[in-house]
């Protein structure tokens, strides 16, 4: 339920992209074809058949896709409430919480996760337009030879494309990008199923597995094994799914948004999973090794018109996926720092132009400060996921009101000290400090940091904000009774 009363708009808070959108044309299949995009990229298919090589058997680790892309599912459903109801974006909705100037902290702290995989997917997708390149400019190997900041001349070309093409789609705005994700997640389908008949005909389809690790896990070993798996795959999904108000937004109605979520999430991931475990599998009898990278299965085809589909191919899902999850968040969250000063397609620049700053490939070629870099940044997801969820359904019971996620008026709802709400920073840092803990010094529990920073920070927000809770409680008690 949203709530309208009269306070004046601030134009530190707001510009035509972060205001509501009152239109809200999207349907299902919008929503659909964003997971879809989401899913369909080298990541996800690197991702989704490395599971298959976890010990566990094909029955097993299909039971853990399930679940874990289950709770992926209702994460998004709850996640993607407040943004379809209110029409604000996921930096906007965050100020329920934190406040309207506070909510820069979660804004950021998502940002930067994404210009990180932002520059990292563009990095690995230039693998692919090089491939295409040198197919037809046999030449151009020879600049591979000399490197500039770490980086080939040869890769220069190939990162500098990838990241051309991925801004020239941005430059046009959401219109555009809709267009593209509305586009590119089928596209992959038809090439994906290709490739699949392709390989499974070069290997035989009796000598296609479902389980391609070297051993097998029984018992406890195996339960262990799957809720690792389950854990996985939720925090695979957990940046996409935190903003998701940057999408649901623009939904008309939430039965739609669930309906998108249910076709995009469980039923696309599964089949998705299945395309890739059966090609990685193939992998096998047809190079005799098992290759989890697509472009290189790509690369080793000896079809040279299916050797260039596929390259375009996954050039055309790594531009879905980097501007849905990479590209859209960050142009928001950095918009919301200084809407007067920065745009939705500047705020999208300036992480465009950081994620070069970072040189990606130095980061890829050196997993251990990757690690430790993102695993930082993503032990706060948890928390904020905690913290949001618990404020908007239990402490604010799904109301909403909007003037008041743009005023500076102490009046508006969401002003709390300042325009902070301090108890939500509290509760985040303590969350944050019990997440990183789990990630770095108990090497046991660094999989379930997403689960453990979500529940603490849910439960110490509750505790610290039950005077507020309270309140919301007996206002909503006298309403009914007037």
């Amino acid at each position: 339920m949203m709530k309208t009363t009269q306070l004046p708009t601030s134009p530190r808070l707001s510009n035509a992209d972060l205001a509501p959108d009152t239109e809200q044309k999207w349907g299902w299949y919008s929503i659909f074809a964003f997971w879809m995009s989401d899913v369909h990229s080298v990541g996800g298919y690197v991702f989704a058949a490395s599971l298959f090589a976890l010990g566990l058997n094909g029955i097993q680790v299909f039971i853990s896709l399930l679940a874990g892309i289950s709770i992926v599912m209702v994460f998004a459903n709850l996640m993607g409430k407040p943004g379809q109801q209110s029409g604000a974006p996921f930096p906007v909705v965050a100020r329920m919480s934190f406040g309207v100037f506070g909510a820069n902290i979660p804004a950021v702290i998502r940002g930067l996760i994404a210009v990180v995989w932002y520059g990292i997917q563009t990095f690995l997708a230039s693998s692919s337009f090089i491939i295409l390149l040198l197919y037809f400019f046999p030449q151009m190997s020879s600049l591979a030879d000399d490197s500039f900041l770490g980086l080939s001349y040869l890769g220069w070309i190939g990162f500098s494309a990838m990241w051309l093409m991925q801004a020239i789609v941005f430059m046009f705005g959401m219109a555009m990008i809709r267009k593209v994700i509305d586009w590119s997640g089928p596209a992959i389908y038809v090439a994906m199923f290709a490739l699949c008949l392709y390989m499974i005909d070069r290997a035989g389809w009796d000598n296609i597995s479902f389980n391609l690790s070297s051993h097998n896990l029984e018992g406890w070993d195996a339960i262990t094994q799957m809720i690792i798996a389950i854990a996985l795959v939720a925090g695979y999904f957990a940046g996409p799914t935190l903003n998701f108000s940057d999408f649901s937004r623009y939904c008309g109605s939430y039965q739609k948004l669930k309906l998108g979520n249910w076709l995009g999430l469980p039923l696309n991931f599964i089949l998705f999973s299945l395309f890739s475990v059966v090609i990685v599998s193939a992998s096998i009898p047809v190079f005799g090794e098992m290759i989890t990278d697509p472009v290189e299965t790509v690369k080793r085809l000896d079809s040279g018109l299916i050797t260039v589909l596929g390259a375009m191919t996954f050039i055309f899902a790594t531009v879905g996926i980097n501007i849905v999850a990479n590209f859209v968040a960050p142009a928001f969250d950095f918009s919301n720092v200084s809407p007067q000063k920065i745009s939705f397609k500047l705020g999208g620049f300036i992480a465009a132009f950081g994620s070069v700053l970072l040189t990606p490939w130095n980061l890829f070629s050196n997993p251990e400060v990757i690690h430790y870099t993102v695993d930082i940044l993503a032990a706060m997801i948890g928390p904020l996921y905690g913290i949001i969820l618990v404020d908007y359904f239990l402490i604010k019971k799904g109301q909403i009101d909007v003037p008041s996620l743009y005023t500076e008026s102490p009046q508006g709802q969401y002003w709390y000290e300042n325009g902070v709400n301090r108890k939500s920073i509290y509760a985040l840092v303590i969350a944050g400090f019990v997440a990183v803990c789990a990630t770095f010094w108990v090497t046991e529990l660094a999989n379930y940091a997403l689960f453990i920073g979500g529940g603490v920070a849910a439960s110490t927000y509750r505790f610290l904000m039950e005077s507020e809770r309270a309140r919301v409680g007996s206002l909503k008690l006298a309403k009914q009774k007037s």
